[in-house]
């Protein structure tokens, strides 16, 4: 069996100025912070970011460091941050501000949904939101046009995949091919981002051998995972 164990600094190694990833979690909540400090050691720029959210600022809840995304946006690292929610984080709007950093606002069932399309392989997905608003003319995250479909008298605006060349995940529990689950509130958007990359890397807080638990156990496949990092510590929101 492949070894696709490496440590957070070796996950990274490829990530170069000027990508993009993908980074799962809600408000930090199932990101894989141990990822996110390995970038932040990498000192890599320019990034397009793609996540639920710009994670948490230092502070919140208590924190003593930024959580999620929020560490890469704290490190000066992103350019271009494409989300459904930013508003916990008020490094987004002082970088809009400052003209330092671009935010793209994506409906977030939509921005599910083209991560999902480009996970599973399709051509895009149909969508009423946005039809009738100024989305509807407007390019997408990506600078593509979008285009009105009409269905038995209903529109849609059609939205196009959504693809990194990253997807950062966090794992409760995974196996050594990288079978892998996510607990409770954690699910979030790790399971539809991975896949929707060139490269997979899961952050793991447990490590089990194949066949040592139930397959069912799992939700996603480790045939699309990279490489698993070990040692992701445990869920804290």
């Amino acid at each position: 069996m492949i070894n696709k164990f490496k440590t957070a600094d070796e996950a990274v190694a490829g990530v170069k100025d000027g990508m993009t990833i993908m980074v799962g979690g809600f408000l930090g909540t199932g990101s894989p912070e141990i990822i996110m400090d390995a970038l932040v050691r990498k000192g890599v720029k320019h990034l397009t970011v793609i996540g639920n959210d710009g994670g948490l600022p230092v502070g919140t809840y208590g924190a003593k460091t930024a959580r999620g995304i929020g560490k890469l946006l704290e490190a000066g690292m992103v350019d271009h941050i494409i989300a459904s929610h930013v508003g916990m984080n008020p490094l987004i709007g002082d970088g809009m501000i400052a003209g330092t950093l671009k935010c793209t606002l994506v409906p977030q069932g939509t921005l599910a949904e083209k991560i999902r399309a480009a996970n599973y392989g399709l051509g895009g997905v149909l969508t009423p939101t946005g039809v009738g608003t100024p989305m509807q003319d407007e390019l997408d995250e990506l600078g593509r046009q979008k285009k009105v479909v009409e269905i038995e008298g209903k529109k849609y605006l059609f939205e196009m995949p959504l693809r990194a060349d990253y997807a950062f995940c966090r794992a409760s529990i995974c196996d050594e091919f990288g079978n892998f689950r996510c607990d409770k509130a954690t699910k979030n958007f790790n399971y539809v981002m991975a896949g929707a990359a060139d490269h997979v890397i899961i952050a793991a807080e447990k490590v089990v051998g194949v066949g040592e638990v139930d397959p069912d156990t799992f939700e996603a496949p480790g045939v699309v995972v990279e490489a698993i990092v070990k040692g992701e510590p445990k869920w804290q929101i």
